[in-house]
């Protein structure tokens, strides 16, 4: 299964030229443009299963690095900024990572 299962193809193509340059991405923008931001708890909670790489439970900086590539994976990988961007607004808790609730959070917001 892939992200792009459960997405309009256009509405990735549209949403990944929003943030082709390094420094572009924008990760509450990035979901409402490719669709993310509508979809519902159990597809939110099957996309974040394929972004935890490793299975712990987790999204960490590591896997956030190739998050544009899980939804083509052409895709440039994001910056350490980026990254560190999308850690710091979603880390309620502090602990570096994202968590399902979390990421939730950070993408229907």
């Amino acid at each position: 299964m892939k992200i792009s299962d459960f997405l309009a193809a256009a509405d990735v193509v549209a949403a990944l030229a929003e943030c082709t340059a390094p420094g572009t991405f924008h990760l509450k923008k990035f979901s409402k443009t490719s669709g993310l931001a509508k979809k519902s708890a159990d597809e939110i909670k099957k996309i974040f299963a394929i972004l935890d790489n490793d299975k712990s439970g987790f999204i960490e900086k590591g896997e956030l690095r190739s998050f544009l590539q899980y939804f083509c994976p052409e895709a440039r990988v994001l910056s350490d900024t980026e990254m560190n961007s999308f850690v710091s607004a979603g880390d309620v808790d502090g602990d570096g990572r994202i968590s399902f609730t979390e990421f939730q959070g950070l993408i229907t917001a």
